[in-house]
C-alpha cells in the first residue's frame, strides 16, 4: 500500500484533507483481492451452508470452524512471523475482519479470538508469555477469550469487583469474582480475566482452561449469535501463577482501553461484511419476488432502500479504510521511531474515529438489515429465510464494545481532553467561526467540479466548532453532565466524518476515471444532502439546550448558514444507484 499523509487524530474537524492523500478501497493490492477471493469462498463453503448447525452449537461445529481457518492463516493475519502469524499490514488485518464479517455467529467467535482474546498478549505480555500462548492463538490451536464485563459492571468497567489476592511467598494469586457474557468461553483455552489487586488495583491475568478454581455457567439463550459460545465464568480461589500477571499491577485499564480501541474499528468492519452480504440477499430477493406482475426491485419504494442501503455502506466503508490506513501508517512511523507497541500507539491516536466507527458502522448494519426484513416482507419474519438471522444477529454489534451512547459521549470527551492538554487545537477555529458569524457570508461561486460540496462540508465543520465550543465556554466543566448536548455534538461529528470520507472518495475515482465515478458522486452527493438535514437538527437541538436571548439567536442563524446545501434531486440519484445495485445483484463498490 502507498503511503498517504495522514493528519493527527481528530484533526479532520480543523484540517483540510485531499483526495491524493486519502486512502480508499479501490487501492486494494492484487495480494488483499486475493484474500477477499479467500474469505468469502470460505464462508460460502465452510460456514454459510452450516448456519443452522452452527446457531444450534452442533457438534463442536464452532471449534471446528476456527480450526480451519487457523490452519488457512486467517486467524493469524495480524500476528507477527516470529510468532506464527502472517504479519500482514493493519489494513489487511482489518479486510480479513471484513470479509469473515458476513458469517453471523463465526464472525464473532473469530473476532473475539483474534482480537480481544489474543491481543492483551500479544501487546502487553512478556516475551516468555507471548512465546507460550501467541503462536498457538496465531494457528487456532489454542481459542482465546476475553473477561472483563460483570453483573455490576457493563459501560462502567472499572467498576469490576473480581480479585486477586496475592499468596505469602508471592508466587500465586487467588482469583475470586463472576464475569458475565463471555465471548467463547464454553470452548476457550486461554482467557485474559480482568481483577483488583488487593480489592483496587484493577490488573489483568492470564487464566488458563482447566484452572482449579474456574468454572462455567450455562450457555446463554441469546436474541440472536445464537452459534457464538457465551456463558458466565466464574473464579472461587482460582490459583494462577504470579507469572501469569499480564502488564503491570494496577495497570489493567490502559489494556483494556487500548485494545478497545482495534475493537472497535475492527467491529466496524465486520458490520461492513454483514451489511454487504444482506445488500446481496436482499437485492437478489427484490428481483425474484412478484407483486401485481411486477418484480418488486422495480417498485420506487424498494429502490429507495436499496439504494440508501448502498449510501450508508458505502459512507461507512469508505470512513473505515480512511482510518484503517491512516492508523497503518502512524504505526509505521512510531515503529521507525522505535515506539513500544506501535499499533496500539497508533490505535489510540485515532481513537475519536474508532468510536465513531463504531457507531456509524453498526448503525449502518442495523439499518440494511431493518430494511432487508421489510423487503421481504412476511417471510422476512420467517427462520427459513436468512435475512431473519441477519437481523437477530445484528443487534449485539450496538453494544458490543462500549455501547453507542458510551462511544458517542467518547468522541467530545476525547476532543475535550486532547483540546486541554494541548494535543489538538480546537480554540482558534472555534474563535474563527466566531468571528466569521459576524461578517457578510461569502457567496462567490467555484465551478470547479465538486467545489460546491467540499465548502459545504468545510461549513459542517464549522457548525460543530460553533457549537461544541460555545457549549464549552457557557457551560464549562459542567458540559460532561449534559449528556444530550454531547450526543448532539458527536452525531454532527459522525456525519461530517462520512460526508468528507465519501467526498474525497468520490473526488479520486472520478480523477482516476473509476468506471463507477459517477455512482460514487450521487451517492456523495446525496449521502451530503441529507447530513445537512440531520447536522442542521442536531446543531438546534444542541443550541437550544443551552443557550438563550441574542446568542441563541445568532447561533440558530450560524447553524442554518452552516448547513446549507444547494438543491440536489435525490430521488432520481438513489433511482441511478439502485439501478447500478440491481444490475450487480450486489454491493458493488
Amino acid at each position: 500500500m502507498e503511503t498517504h499523509t495522514a493528519i493527527a487524530g481528530g484533526a479532520f474537524l480543523i484540517q483540510p484533507s485531499s483526495p491524493e492523500n486519502t486512502f480508499t478501497p479501490e487501492e486494494f493490492d492484487d495480494e488483499q483481492r486475493m484474500i477477499i477471493q479467500m474469505c468469502d469462498e470460505f464462508l460460502d463453503k465452510e460456514v454459510i451452508p452450516h448456519l443452522v448447525e452452527i446457531d444450534l452449537q452442533k457438534d463442536n461445529i464452532m471449534v471446528s470452524l476456527l480450526d480451519k481457518a487457523g490452519e488457512l492463516g486467517l486467524l493469524g493475519a495480524a500476528f507477527p512471523e516470529q510468532y506464527g502469524g502472517l504479519g500482514k499490514d493493519f489494513v489487511t488485518a482489518t479486510l480479513v475482519n471484513e470479509c469473515l464479517g458476513g458469517g453471523h455467529s463465526f464472525a464473532v467467535a473469530m473476532a473475539a479470538h483474534n482480537g480481544i482474546g489474543s491481543l492483551p498478549i500479544l501487546y502487553f505480555g512478556t516475551e516468555e508469555q507471548k512465546q507460550k500462548y501467541i503462536p498457538k492463538l496465531a494457528t487456532g490451536e489454542m481459542k482465546g477469550a476475553y473477561a472483563l464485563t460483570e453483573p455490576g459492571s457493563g459501560s462502567d468497567a472499572l467498576a469490576a469487583k473480581t480479585t486477586a489476592t496475592l499468596s505469602a511467598d508471592g508466587k500465586t494469586y487467588a482469583l475470586n469474582g463472576q464475569k458475565i457474557w463471555i465471548t467463547n468461553s464454553g470452548f476457550a483455552d486461554v482467557f485474559t480475566v480482568f481483577a483488583k489487586v488487593e480489592g483496587e488495583k484493577f490488573s489483568a491475568f492470564i487464566v488458563e482452561k482447566g484452572t482449579p478454581g474456574l468454572s462455567l455457567g450455562e450457555e446463554e439463550h441469546k436474541m440472536g449469535i445464537k452459534g457464538s459460545s457465551t456463558r458466565q465464568v466464574f473464579f472461587e480461589n482460582c490459583v494462577v501463577p504470579a507469572g501469569n500477571l499480564l502488564g503491570e499491577i494496577g495497570k489493567g485499564h490502559i489494556i483494556a482501553f487500548n485494545i478497545l480501541n482495534i475493537g472497535r474499528l475492527k467491529l466496524c468492519a465486520a458490520a461492513m461484511g454483514g451489511a454487504k452480504r444482506a445488500i446481496a440477499t436482499s437485492v437478489k430477493y427484490a428481483k425474484t419476488r412478484e407483486q401485481f406482475n411486477t418484480p418488486i426491485s422495480k417498485f420506487g419504494a424498494i429502490q429507495y432502500k436499496l439504494a440508501e442501503m448502498m449510501i450508508r455502506v458505502f459512507a461507512a466503508d469508505t470512513a473505515l479504510y480512511r482510518t484503517a490506513a491512516w492508523i497503518e501508517d502512524k504505526e509505521q512511523e512510531l515503529k521507525e521511531s522505535g515506539k513500544d507497541n506501535p499499533l496500539l500507539g497508533a490505535a489510540e491516536e485515532y481513537a475519536i474515529e474508532c468510536a465513531m466507527l463504531k457507531v456509524l458502522g453498526s448503525e449502518a448494519l442495523d439499518y440494511v438489515v431493518d430494511e432487508g426484513v421489510q423487503i421481504h416482507g412476511g417471510n422476512g419474519y420467517s427462520d427459513e429465510y436468512n435475512i431473519s438471522r441477519a437481523y437477530r444477529d445484528s443487534r449485539i454489534n450496538r453494544i458490543f464494545e462500549g455501547t453507542n451512547e458510551i462511544n458517542r459521549l467518547l468522541v467530545l470527551d476525547m476532543y475535550l481532553k486532547r483540546a486541554m492538554k494541548g494535543r489538538i487545537d480546537l480554540m482558534k477555529p472555534a474563535m474563527a467561526v466566531q468571528q466569521e458569524l459576524m461578517s457578510i457570508p461569502d457567496f462567490s461561486e467555484d465551478e470547479t467540479p465538486f467545489a460546491a460540496e467540499m465548502k459545504v462540508v468545510e461549513n459542517f465543520k464549522k457548525a460543530i466548532l460553533m457549537c461544541a465550543g460555545a457549549a464549552a465556554q457557557q457551560l464549562m466543566m459542567q458540559l460532561e453532565h449534559e449528556q444530550e448536548i454531547l450526543m448532539n455534538l458527536a452525531d454532527m461529528a459522525i456525519d461530517t466524518f462520512q460526508a468528507e470520507s465519501v467526498l474525497l472518495r468520490a473526488m479520486k475515482m472520478a480523477a482516476k476515471g473509476d468506471a463507477n465515478a459517477d455512482v460514487a458522486g450521487d451517492i456523495a452527493r446525496t449521502f451530503i444532502y441529507d447530513a445537512a438535514d440531520r447536522i442542521n437538527h442536531a446543531g438546534k437541538a444542541a443550541v437550544n439546550s443551552f443557550a438563550t436571548g441574542d446568542t441563541q439567536r445568532m447561533m440558530l442563524m450560524g447553524i442554518k448558514r452552516f448547513t446549507k446545501a444547494a438543491s440536489y434531486n435525490t430521488k432520481d440519484a438513489r433511482r441511478r444507484i439502485a439501478g447500478k445495485v440491481i444490475e450487480a445483484e450486489k454491493y458493488f463498490l
